[in-house]
């Protein structure tokens, strides 16, 4: 006998029902605005696709630089690449992986060079940097840190702020930018795991992250063990001019901007992201009563502290020797030791953000991408000989934003090594003196404030999920315009007092 179904009784007058009402599924919701950047993206590599030819560029000794179909193609890519990040379309790894993938369906180059590029040292350097960064929270050297950090800056989440950019910003002196990111990131979890029990972003959140990764960049222009820029655009200097520039002398002139640009950087994120709680009550109490939870140092805590001094020490080293140990060589030294003493595991190796790792692949790709096909060199000889007849201080800060710009898509290596050789042909003409062009450069090539790809903090700091790409893209801007006022001080007024040359006549 089929089984009765109960009645459940409704307004007089109506029909009984059925107790279990299947409801219609939710009507999709379809997401217009991300169709609509998807499409701007790809119409604009399309118009490149079909463009006939972009002008010839020419620098002042007569030299014609033109843009081939591959390099004019890989523009396109590039600014359709731009748009995807920006808007987060889809995962930024996953625009990353399209960025290999229309190289090699439009011939830009072969699969082997853009998909090759995945697999760079400097994407393996990231890779190794963000496994320190595991190991610290495996052997729970980041707690730890983070209970002795609060009890010395106490409850005030502004000072909170300080204490954590002055931690990050002062450990660039010493090791790479990305690596120092990598170890901090878990710090500023447990710090925010403390604020809010909630999975929600906050403003103190987005604040402790973005602040972050644009601090890593300031204190990292410091030293030439902050990040391989500084020793990259000085080898090349000393090719280009036979002028060298030695350790100390990069730090005279660099501690002073880094510093200030730390402490404005504190200032910008209180102003943009004054935190909810004014101060977590009883933190302080708290974070002694959980350090005293941890007990004495493990032997993993030993252990983790001894193999990152070990390669710090290596890195110090290799900026002193004639020929240098490859940097990814040296910071994966440190995750063959994690998971040779069972410090990580599989599941440690599992849980990788493999996300942001493709990112830097896509950076890599679209980069090399640029420099090859020449459209990189194409774009910088456009951009300087407008300053052609400018005064010297917009021809200095003209090349300096141009660096800023592209910093934030390709290498920023590989963005000094495009502007500096053209820059220091134009700046013959107007009686510029090198230096002070090679140390804008530097000043802004270490700080790219608008996208992920510009800097491996930028992308760590997103794992926090606090933010969004359009989010950091946006209050970006307004961090650049402090860099370029700042430089523009340090340029015409700090270095001269300094000592450095600014003009040659």
């Amino acid at each position: 006998m089929a089984e009765e179904t109960k009645k459940v009784p409704m307004s007089a007058g109506l029909p009984e029902m059925p107790e279990e009402i299947i409801l219609a599924p939710p009507k999709k919701v379809v997401d217009w605005k991300r169709i609509f950047f998807i499409l701007l993206g790809f119409g604009i590599f399309v118009l490149f696709y079909f463009l006939p030819g972009l002008p010839d560029a020419t620098d002042p000794s007569g030299k014609i630089f033109r843009l081939s179909p591959t390099g004019k193609l890989s523009i396109g890519l590039f600014l359709m690449a731009g748009i995807w990040w920006i808007f987060e379309v889809m995962p930024i790894g996953a625009t990353a992986i399209a960025i290999g993938v229309f190289q090699t369906l439009f011939s830009i180059r072969t699969a082997k060079q853009a998909l090759g590029d995945f697999l760079d040292p400097s994407v393996w350097f990231i890779f190794g940097s963000v496994v320190i960064g595991m190991a610290f929270t495996a052997s729970g050297l980041t707690k730890r840190m983070a209970y002795k950090m609060l009890d010395v800056v106490g409850e005030r989440t502004t000072m909170i702020y300080l204490g954590s950019f002055i931690v990050t910003a002062a450990m660039t002196h010493l090791m790479a930018h990305t690596a120092v990111a990598a170890a901090v990131f878990p710090l500023l979890l447990a710090i925010n795991a403390l604020y809010t029990d909630s999975d929600q972003p906050t403003k103190f959140g987005k604040g402790l992250f973005i602040g972050m990764a644009w601090v890593a960049g300031a204190g990292s222009i410091v030293t030439f063990l902050g990040a391989a820029r500084g020793v990259a655009a000085a080898g090349m200097f000393k090719e280009f001019t036979g002028s060298d520039i030695g350790f100390f002398e990069l730090t005279w002139y660099m501690f002073p901007i880094g510093w200030l640009m730390v402490f404005l950087i504190y200032l910008v994120i209180v102003f943009c992201f004054r935190p909810e709680k004014e101060r977590i009550v009883g933190l302080r109490e708290k974070a002694k009563e959980l350090s005293r939870e941890l007990g004495p140092m493990s032997g993993k805590e030993y252990f983790v502290i001894v193999t990152v001094t070990v390669v710090v020490a290596l890195f110090m080293i290799n900026s002193f020797i004639p020929k240098p140990f490859s940097r990814a060589g040296i910071v994966l030294i440190a995750t063959l030791a994690f998971f040779m003493s069972k410090t990580l595991t599989v599941e440690d190796l599992e849980a990788i953000p493999w996300n942001i790792i493709l990112l830097f692949g896509g950076a890599m790709s679209i980069g090399f991408c640029l420099w090859q096909t020449k459209a990189a060199e194409w774009m910088a000889v456009h951009w300087l000989t407008m300053f052609l007849n400018a005064n010297w201080l917009v021809f200095v800060l003209g090349i300096a934003f141009f660096v800023l710009m592209m910093t934030n898509f390709i290498m920023n290596v590989a963005a000094i090594a495009i502007s500096l050789p053209v820059s220091l042909v134009i700046a013959k003409y107007l009686g510029v003196a090198p230096h002070v062009i090679l140390f804008a450069s530097l000043v802004t090539a270490g700080m790219p404030f608008n996208l992920l790809i510009g800097a491996a903090p930028n992308a760590i700091a997103y794992e926090s999920k606090q933010f969004t790409t359009g989010e950091f893209f946006g209050y970006g801007w307004i961090a650049n315009a402090i860099l370029m006022v700042v430089l523009m001080v340090f340029v015409y007024l700090i270095w001269p007092l300094q000592g450095m040359p600014v003009l040659t006549k």
